[in-house]
């Protein structure tokens, strides 16, 4: 599954440099594939959006951070936890009960994002 962050959210900023992916964006940023990944060209995530990798995107949300779960893996790969969640002041970034995946989607999600 993916992460979400909930409009308790206090703008703090502080699980965005966490993000090894680069999933979390300030609200109203726009985001693309590119942003800290190695994708590039064209590229179709797993929800089915197909996009030029350095092409901007609609923000998720224009109030609070936000994370693109197209780009998020819960930091499987790179830690033992979501690092989001662990440094939330405020606990507002939750599992997203939407977007289920299990570990092993989330391992090959993480490959993509970062070709070796």
């Amino acid at each position: 599954m993916a992460i979400i962050i909930t409009d308790e959210c206090i703008n703090c900023g502080a699980c965005e440099p966490e993000c090894p992916n680069n999933a979390i964006y300030e609200g109203g940023d726009e985001w693309r594939f590119s942003d800290g990944t190695s994708i590039k060209g064209t590229f179709t995530s797993k929800s089915g959006l197909t996009a030029n990798a350095n092409e901007p995107q609609e923000p998720v949300s224009d109030d609070v951070y936000y994370i693109v779960a197209d780009k998020c893996t819960e930091c499987v790969g790179f830690h033992d936890e979501p690092q989001c969640a662990a440094v939330c002041p405020v606990d507002c970034c939750v599992d997203d009960d939407n977007w289920r995946e299990s570990e092993e989607e989330l391992v090959i999600k993480k490959d993509t994002l970062h070709l070796v």
